[in-house]
């Protein structure tokens, strides 16, 4: 068992734009997402599905040739492997859930997002 206060962790710059925390278990990770007005976060994809839960802010993705705006309060699952990318329409905080683990994000191998 481990137990954690968000608010007690260091937080990752990645880039100007985009910061997170992050924790992970064996099989699953969850991570706060912080994304400034106008942060773009480049199309890619991974083995992992993902759960984006908005909890403040605006994100708008572009999905399997969609568009979607998702906002405080809503979620949106993304399946393994599907490409996407998103944008913040405004500050954003989000709580992104991972299985499997993200291991380039553990690893920071993922210059995408720096």
């Amino acid at each position: 068992m481990e137990h954690y206060t968000w608010d007690d962790m260091e937080k990752e710059v990645l880039s100007p734009t985009i910061a997170r925390k992050i924790i992970s278990g064996e099989k699953a990770m969850v991570a706060q997402v912080f994304i400034a007005k106008g942060g773009v976060v480049p199309e890619h994809h991974h083995e992992s599905e993902q759960i984006t839960y908005i909890l403040e802010g605006a994100l708008k993705f572009q999905i399997d040739g969609q568009e979607i705006v998702v906002s405080a309060g809503q979620v949106l699952r993304i399946p393994s492997n599907m490409p996407h990318a998103a944008v913040a329409l405004e500050d954003t905080l989000d709580l992104d859930i991972f299985s499997p683990i993200r291991q380039d994000w553990l690893s920071k191998d993922d210059a995408y997002l720096r």
